[in-house]
């Protein structure tokens, strides 16, 4: 498989993080702390005074675990991403059983703003949530569950809704179970979607599983979406088959097509994609695959090196491959990606095996789309 979904740029230089030189401004690092084990998976959203706002999973108590006490958290940026506010922010409290996680921000087309986050209540009762704000997250309305016909453990991920051009709200999720109190990775892929703003929401037509040409199930998690430009919807799902799967819709999201592999080879971790203000598309991941000396250097079960690259056909293909961190050691993952006016993209990850620490980066978005270096 790897000869079809190997990326050819082998970038030889340094991450773009030990290289002042490029632009790159490391604006915020959220590290652990007392009484705070875990800062991860969160959204940034441009408001409409200029300032930035970042929302993120902020752990409390001594866990960090996925299942540990948690609230939605908020820092926020006055000057594009170069600095930030020194305090936290509480958007919302822990209302689970367990925690609050995986923030999500969008700017609604009535202007609105939607925050949508996971309730986890139990390993059987998981489900997304939305509130929404009409004073730039001054206040917020009550919460509307977004999936209502069925409670189970849903994995929605952070900055992960979409609004469609014609005002459709969409989002994928992956349904999970915990046999024998195991999570089970393998999980169905399908999408919910609301045409009255997020007050009711309607499951899709199809369950998505992930397979060998033999039948033989891969993982199938953490889903996410993006519109492309003649309308159809591209997803993409983390997989342990060697990279990231993909799926389309041509009917805004009611019915898929059969998962297949697609060119951006990863281990069991998620992507992010994003479109750039040029129309071409970003995706930020780990790609060992296009870092082979690195790779000599790395555990299998670490999410490193972190790497960009850019499609210029809709995610058919991908290109300009660049180097973001390559710390062998590394956890760089689950990324918040946010173009901004002036010419950057907010990148915000986990930064330290454990998803502990958040890392709070601005890009000029140029470098991304410089020539990898490669070898002659």
């Amino acid at each position: 498989m790897h000869n079809l979904l190997l990326i050819s740029a082998i970038i030889l230089a340094e991450s773009v993080c030990a290289d002042p030189a490029a632009g790159v401004h490391v604006g915020l690092e959220l590290p652990p702390g007392p009484d705070n084990p875990r800062n991860s998976e969160g959204s940034f959203l441009p408001l409409k005074d200029g300032r930035i706002l970042f929302a993120y999973s902020r752990y409390y108590g001594n866990s960090k675990s996925d299942h540990a006490t948690a609230d939605i958290a908020a820092r926020y940026s006055s000057d594009q991403g170069r600095t930030w506010t020194t305090n936290d922010t509480i958007l919302v409290k822990n209302e689970g059983g367990m925690n609050v996680m995986s923030a999500g921000l969008l700017r609604l087309q009535s202007g609105e703003i939607a925050l949508f986050y996971l309730r986890k209540n139990s390993t059987s009762d998981c489900r997304p949530i939305l509130r929404r704000s009409s004073d730039e997250g001054e206040t917020w309305s009550d919460p509307t569950v977004c999936i209502t016909d069925e409670v189970a453990y849903f994995v929605v991920n952070h900055d992960r809704v979409i609004q469609l051009k014609d005002g459709r709200l969409l989002f994928a999720a992956s349904r999970h179970s915990f046999p024998n109190g195991r999570f089970n990775g393998r999980g169905l892929v399908m999408t919910y979607f609301s045409d009255d703003n997020g007050k009711t929401w309607r499951r899709g037509k199809s369950e998505l599983s992930v397979r060998t040409p033999g039948g033989r199930f891969y993982s199938a998690q953490e889903p996410g979406l993006i519109q492309l430009k003649d309308g159809s919807i591209l997803m993409w799902i983390r997989s342990n088959g060697g990279c990231q799967f993909t799926s389309r819709s041509t009917d805004r999201g009611e019915t898929w097509s059969s998962p297949q592999p697609s060119w951006l080879a990863s281990p069991e971790s998620p992507a992010s994609v994003k479109r750039l203000p040029s129309g071409d598309l970003l995706a930020v991941w780990n790609d060992r695959e296009s870092q082979p000396t690195l790779k000599k250097k790395v555990n299998p079960g670490r999410r490193t090196p972190l790497v960009s690259a850019i499609s210029r056909d809709e995610g058919k293909t991908w290109g300009n491959v660049r180097l973001i961190e390559d710390d062998p050691d590394g956890w760089f993952c689950y990324t918040a990606l946010e173009p901004l006016d002036d010419g950057t993209v907010l990148l915000g990850y986990c930064a330290y095996k454990g998803l502990a620490h958040s890392r709070l980066v601005k890009i000029p978005i140029g470098w991304f789309y410089q020539q990898a270096k490669t070898t002659e």
